[in-house]
């Protein structure tokens, strides 16, 4: 049975336009025109409990108002959400106690004053049994390693040691559900992976299900198994990552380091050629023709003084998927 359930919504903006212009603005004074915008077109998708789903496109395409959607700070225009039998909206008061939110760019920490105290009066707004938040306060802080830091005025600390507090309060009161929007934003390596590991054990341990927004593909394939893609508000692909990496990880992107001129070279499977300074560059279709037979057919013809082999990265991947869709 699906723990999340999204049926045909669709989110509608009406907004003003007018054109630039002394005269144009004088003239929206007395009548304003307004043009309607679909940011969600009839989008449709389940999720299990316990899933990670990186939930990814280009910008614009309408991640962020569905996420506001399903965590019910938007209403769909028409459709339906259920999230555990619940409706965001109107089981407002109930739902929220669920669900935990982190966005990147957006803090729920006062800044002049230590995360810590956040964190109490967080304590009082989900009205959580005093001995129950020293527990799991207690197994956060331990977990993400922000002992001392939870103790310092929010404004003093490194954007990956408030990311850290953001998540911690995030996840005070247990919610079933996590979503993430950029958690890793401006992170340096170290603490991204200690983000990614923490969510990786929460989701492990207590079953969180977790949706992943972010342009940051490395957080995609160290958490999650499935990405739904949505572009120009509407749901293009859903499916499992392996699936993708299959169909365009094949592509090898190789390097030959020569001072042979390589022409009219007709091989099948090679998809581009590109003569740079001081090799060629080429980018094979592995399903095609393996490495080692390309390599040959070259070594054959011409005197190779170097080989360089790079595999397609998670970056590249989904960037064809995206050059499929033509987003």
């Amino acid at each position: 049975m699906s723990f999340i359930k999204v049926d045909s919504i669709t989110k509608t903006f009406k907004v003003a336009k007018r054109n630039s212009g002394l005269k144009a603005a004088l003239k929206s004074f007395f009548k304003r025109e307004y043009k309607y915008v679909n940011a969600v077109k009839n989008v449709s998708f389940e999720i299990k409990k316990g899933e990670i789903v990186g939930y990814i496109g280009p910008n614009g395409a309408g991640k962020s108002t569905t996420i506001k959607m399903l965590s019910g700070i938007l209403l769909p225009t028409s459709g339906s959400i259920k999230i555990n039998n619940l409706d965001p909206i109107k089981d407002r008061k109930k739902y929220v106690s669920k669900i935990g939110v982190v966005f990147g760019q957006r803090s729920q920490l006062a800044f002049d004053i230590p995360a810590e105290d956040t964190f109490d009066l967080l304590r009082d707004i989900y009205k959580i049994d005093n001995n129950e938040y020293q527990k799991t306060k207690k197994y956060l802080v331990e977990l993400l390693g922000i002992e001392e830091i939870i103790k310092k005025p929010v404004r003093t600390l490194s954007l990956g040691e408030r990311m850290r507090c953001e998540i911690a309060s995030s996840l005070l009161h247990k919610p079933e559900i996590l979503f993430l929007d950029e958690p890793t934003i401006g992170l340096d390596a170290i603490s991204k992976k200690i983000v990614r590991d923490f969510i990786k054990k929460i989701n492990k341990e207590n079953k969180v299900t977790v949706i992943l927004t972010t342009h940051d593909m490395n957080d995609i394939e160290a958490l999650a198994k499935r990405i739904i893609l949505i572009g120009n508000g509407e749901i293009l692909y859903d499916g499992n990552i392996k699936t993708l990496k299959v169909k365009y990880g094949s592509y090898k992107n190789i390097k030959i380091f020569t001072k042979d001129k390589i022409d009219n070279i007709k091989v099948k499977g090679i998809i581009k050629k590109c003569k740079k300074e001081d090799y060629y560059n080429f980018i094979i279709d592995s399903n095609i023709i393996s490495i080692s037979n390309f390599l040959s057919k070259l070594t054959t013809k011409y005197n190779i003084e170097d080989i360089e082999i790079d595999n397609e990265s998670i970056d590249d991947v989904i960037l064809k998927l995206y050059e499929d869709y033509e987003l």
